[in-house]
């Protein structure tokens, strides 16, 4: 596949896990609960997508610019596998739901900066 194609879904991907992110640290911090929430199936199903298709195609950008596993592709997995969990927290902690939702896109940002500066 071209690198313009793995690109792409990994950006798209990524909008989709702030978007059900948010969706979830605003729902829990303005009272919702997880028994109650009508949406949850399709918010838990499009999450787990969109995080394994986060995976998939950051590992073939980095396949398609041969640079291997050096130290910032471990850091942008870690910030993965960190946004990916912090998106769960809220439910369980409601009282810190609208700091998830400033945190998520401060960590995301950091992933970008790593992944476009790739500073170690």
């Amino acid at each position: 596949m071209p690198y313009t194609v793995y690109k792409l879904i990994h950006l798209v991907a990524i909008l989709f896990l702030f978007t059900t992110a948010g969706g979830v640290a605003l729902y829990a911090a303005n009272g919702g609960t997880r028994e109650n929430n009508v949406a949850r199936k399709w918010v838990g199903a499009i999450h787990g997508l969109t995080l394994v298709l986060i995976l998939v195609s950051g590992f073939g950008l980095v396949a398609k610019i041969g640079t291997g596993f050096e130290v910032w592709v471990w850091v942008k997995f870690a910030l993965w596998f960190l946004i990916g969990s912090l998106a769960l927290l809220p439910l369980r902690k409601p009282h810190l739901g609208y700091r998830f939702f400033f945190l998520i896109p401060v960590l995301g940002a950091l992933a970008a900066f790593v992944a476009v500066f790739k500073p170690f």
